[in-house]
C-alpha cells in the first residue's frame, strides 16, 4: 500500500513529468509534497489508534496505519532520488523527442531503480518491526502474541517469537539483496 501511495506522489512530487512551462507546475509539487508531509508527519501508533477507533480491530487497520505513514516516507524518497538524476541523460532523450513520460520509464526510472528498490526494501523490513509493535495497541499480530506471552510470564516463548521476528527481518534482508544484485547484473 505504503509503495501504491508514494510511487505515484513521488513522481509528482519530483517534477519530472510536469511540464516546466505549465503555471500549475509549482502550486502541484507543493501540494503533493505537503501531502506527503502530512502522510509521515502523523506517527504510525497514533494512526494505529484513529483506524482502531475509526474501523475496529482489524488487519485492514494496520494495513492502514503502516500504509500512509511510510507512503509518505517513499513518497519523499522516491522524489528525491528522482531529482538526483544525472541530467545529461534526460536531456538527451528530450532532445531527441521524447515525451515527459517517456523520459520517465527510459531515463529517470532506469537510473535509479536499484535505489528505489533498495530504499523500499528497508522500509518493507522497517514495516516489518513497526507491525509488531502496532499489535500492542490490540491489533492482532506477532507482538500481540508476545504481549500475551509476557503478561502470562512464558518468557521462553516470548524469545522464541523474538527470534521468529529477527528471522524474519533476516528473510526480508536476503530477499531485498537477491533483488538489487539482479538489478545491477542485469
Amino acid at each position: 500500500m505504503a509503495v501504491l501511495i508514494g510511487f505515484p506522489l513521488g513522481i509528482i512530487a519530483s517534477g519530472v513529468v510536469v511540464s516546466p512551462t505549465s503555471r500549475f507546475r509549482i502550486p502541484l509539487i507543493v501540494a503533493v509534497r505537503f501531502l506527503l508531509g502530512g502522510l509521515r508527519a502523523i506517527h504510525e501508533l497514533v494512526w494505529a489508534v484513529l483506524f482502531v477507533a475509526a474501523i475496529g480491530l482489524s488487519p485492514l487497520a494496520a494495513i492502514l496505519a503502516l500504509g500512509l505513514p511510510y507512503g509518505g516516507i517513499l513518497g519523499r524518497i522516491y522524489a528525491e532520488f528522482l531529482q538526483d538524476v544525472p541530467a545529461e541523460p534526460v536531456r538527451a532523450l528530450r532532445a531527441s523527442g521524447a515525451s515527459p513520460w517517456q523520459t520517465l520509464l527510459f531515463g529517470y526510472l532506469p537510473m535509479c531503480l536499484p535505489d528505489l528498490v533498495s530504499y523500499t526494501f528497508y522500509r518493507f523490513e522497517c514495516a516489518v518491526r513497526a507491525a509488531a509493535i502496532l499489535s500492542f495497541v490490540g491489533i492482532r499480530g506477532l507482538g500481540y502474541e508476545i504481549q500475551l506471552s509476557l503478561g502470562d510470564l512464558l518468557f521462553g516463548q516470548v524469545w522464541t517469537l523474538l527470534l521468529f521476528l529477527v528471522a524474519i527481518v533476516a528473510l526480508v534482508d536476503l530477499w531485498s539483496g537477491r533483488v538489487r544484485r539482479s538489478l545491477v547484473t542485469s
